[in-house]
């Protein structure tokens, strides 16, 4: 019998510190991500599905704490009172049995555990997180090596500012009622950090000159958009003792590659490599065209994937609007799209703005609006059809962004695939927005069948945000 392999729910980056009480605040650890598989063979796996148990013996006693559970925590070693991650580096990386017991004496691994997924086989990720704290210290007892993480309600910017004067990376902020969301950034979970951080990936390096010259100058740095495009963020040049770029220099060697991954022209020549390194960089600030400013690079980060480095980092970091491709993520992460003919979407649109209605033959019969808005179709479910005459009210429910290229999509999904069943073209054209707000949107459509003024508004009383009210306007 197979089991479930999870994956890690992710955290957005907060602005800054804030007092809620519907959240809770936890100690952000600065060390290995990892869930265990707690039963008569211990599993311990990082982010990119490492096992850890052989680089961390001391986690066996995993084991004598709980049986049949899945939990998911943080690997750190202390020294002097702090996190730290170089030593947790040096653990993860080494192999022979005589230096992992070596290591194990001089800086024995803590694991701060604050979630649990599973228990005596039966998933638990859809359970609100406070009942999932309760089920997690009523199953797991503490250890020398393993410890349950402590948090706070509702004081989030006073425990902020006593972990930033202990030293301490930063905290969590996890909304009470929230799912465990495999894999998914939704902003349930938040990063509060006294610095913006982003992991890149290196793409490849720039000449180094004078001091440099037998290492390298910059670093070409780059991260994933939702459809696995990579896409080019900066250079970081700063940060580097002359360990690391020794290190690095060597390591490139076997890495280098003629394929250059951006579309972007280089102003210096630029030596490529496979995207196989991962690196944390500190900035400043992100630029409209996505690149970091003043990056710095902070250090390896040999527990991450390449393919975890995404876009959403910075999009979310600066409040900016992300590009059509990182607002397709809920789109994408509801199709497999080997299945589907659906299309994955890009970034092409044309230069009128276009809708569309779908007759959709799913479970139920019902129409879909869309309308194109900053590169994607902003979309509604809508029952019982369009009005077609002023005195008509239809509920319209809103659904995720749709990519562009779903405006001309005409076939039938499979059975067992998120929407299954037909879709037709039920109408098109193009529309000139009038108003465009959270709570009302006024357009007038030109299409073959539907034309004239049309009204959405959101009901602001209605159970769920996503509830809206279209109506045919009077010309």
């Amino acid at each position: 019998m197979s089991r479930h392999v999870y994956k890690p729910m992710l955290a957005k980056v907060a602005d800054s510190a804030f007092n809620d009480k519907n959240w809770i605040f936890e100690i952000k650890w600065d060390g290995f991500r990892a869930i265990s598989y707690i039963d008569e063979e211990l599993s311990v796996k990082s982010r990119n599905e490492k096992e850890l148990k052989y680089n961390f013996p001391e986690l066996a006693e995993l084991t004598r704490l709980a049986n049949k559970l899945v939990v998911d925590g943080e690997i750190i070693v202390m020294r002097r009172g702090k996190p730290d991650f170089q030593a947790l580096l040096e653990r993860g990386k080494t192999v022979s049995p005589r230096d992992i017991q070596r290591l194990l004496g001089e800086t024995p691994a803590t694991y701060i555990v604050f979630d649990v997924l599973e228990k005596d086989g039966k998933p638990l990720t859809t359970l609100p997180l406070m009942e999932r704290k309760k089920i997690l210290k009523d199953s797991l007892a503490e250890g020398k090596n393993v410890l349950l993480s402590d948090f706070i309600e509702e004081q989030g910017v006073a425990y902020y500012e006593s972990a930033v004067d202990k030293g301490l990376e930063g905290v969590m902020a996890k909304e009470k009622n929230s799912q465990y969301e495999e894999g998914l950034r939704t902003g349930s979970w938040l990063k509060i950090k006294e610095l913006k951080t982003c992991d890149c990936v290196i793409f490849g390096y720039r000449r180094g000159q004078r001091s440099r010259e037998a290492t390298f100058g910059s670093l070409v740095i780059g991260l994933y958009d939702s459809g696995g495009k990579p896409v080019y963020v900066g250079n970081v040049g700063t940060g580097f003792n002359e360990e690391m770029l020794r290190n690095l220099t060597a390591e490139f060697e076997t890495l280098k590659t003629s394929t250059p991954p951006f579309s972007v022209e280089m102003e210096e020549m630029v030596t490529w490599l496979k995207p196989e390194l991962v690196c944390e960089v500190v900035y400043q600030v992100v630029t409209h065209d996505m690149r970091l400013r003043m990056p710095r690079f902070k250090r390896l980060r040999d527990d991450k994937a390449p393919s975890e480095c995404t876009l959403d980092q910075i999009a979310t970091n600066e409040k900016m609007d992300p590009p059509p491709s990182e607002k397709l993520s809920t789109y994408a992460s509801k199709r497999n799209f080997e299945e589907t003919p659906e299309p994955k979407g890009s970034e092409d649109k044309g230069k009128k703005l276009i809708f569309v209605v779908q007759e959709h033959h799913a479970r139920r019969l019902h129409y879909d609006l869309r309308l194109e808005k900053d590169g994607v179709l902003k979309s509604w479910a809508v029952p019982k059809g369009i009005p077609q005459s002023s005195d008509e009210r239809r509920l319209a429910m809103q659904v995720e962004d749709h990519p562009y290229e779903y405006a001309s999509f005409e076939g039938t999904i499979p059975e067992g695939q998120y929407g299954a069943g037909t879709v037709k073209i039920w109408d098109k054209g193009t529309y000139e927005p009038k108003v465009w707000d959270d709570n009302k949107i006024e357009f007038t459509l030109h299409g073959q069948k539907l034309k004239g003024r049309y009204v959405l508004v959101r009901l602001k009383r209605a159970k769920q945000d996503n509830a809206w009210l279209l109506l045919k306007g009077k010309d």
